[in-house]
């Protein structure tokens, strides 16, 4: 099997995709690899893309590992949300471009961007861990609580609410819709305005913004490991 991320640099950005040939599982492999294509760019100071592939963002946990047990599932569930925690806490701007499904982790870490494009789609966004009978992680819940409504944010924890890429934007899992073959466009666009930001004001910004959420999402994480 070929690498499920990638890592490009040209045009003053790079852009990590994550494509394994199916639905862009969240497993130990490719969590280790996203993570370490941010190590590879964390000191370049330009903006950082992260696409799936056509059609799915992630479905979330590999859920393989998951039903396994055994000593890979708790630090995969740990690795993930630390990802999610890296992101909002990254050195520089970080643009999610949602290609298709995101599902559970799939949609935290996609939420965990400055900036999500989606392509619009017949997709879905959830975070549906009570609809298979799981309780919502407490992490989940920070990172939700961080970027949803007030109400989506209610419906997506309790009710597992699935959301079109339209209702998306209204609930604040995505800051914009475009057609497909705009989406590029939209991205390069993105990138060119990003690039007129001063860096070291951005990351003080946002990491003042964001100090009780990372706290807490910490602080989450240590306590659903326990």
């Amino acid at each position: 099997m070929s690498d499920p991320v990638t890592l490009r640099r040209a045009g003053g950005h790079a852009t990590v995709t994550i494509d394994d040939g199916k639905v862009n599982a969240l497993s130990p492999a490719t969590l280790a690899a996203i993570g370490a294509a941010l190590d590879a760019v964390e000191g370049d100071g330009t903006p950082v893309v992260v696409r799936g592939r056509p059609g799915v963002w992630s479905a979330g946990f590999d859920l393989k590992v998951l039903r396994a047990g055994g000593p890979d599932a708790m630090p995969m569930l740990q690795s993930g949300f630390e990802l999610a925690a890296r992101v909002l806490d990254f050195p520089a701007p970080v643009v999610m471009v949602a290609t298709g499904h995101a599902i559970a982790m799939g949609l935290f870490l996609l939420l965990s961007g400055d900036y999500r494009i989606g392509v619009d789609g017949d997709y879905r966004l959830t975070a549906n861990e009570v609809a298979i009978g799981l309780t919502m992680p407490q992490p989940a819940i920070v990172i939700l609580r961080h970027r949803l409504t007030p109400a989506a944010f209610d419906r997506a924890v309790a009710l597992a609410e699935v959301f079109t890429p339209a209702g998306a934007v209204a609930a604040g899992c995505l800051d914009r819709v475009v057609a497909a073959a705009d989406l590029d466009a939209t991205v390069a666009a993105t990138l060119a305005q990003l690039a007129g930001l001063d860096l070291a004001a951005h990351v003080a910004s946002k990491r003042r913004a964001r100090r009780e959420t990372l706290t807490a999402l910490r602080a989450a994480i240590a306590a659903e490991l326990s």
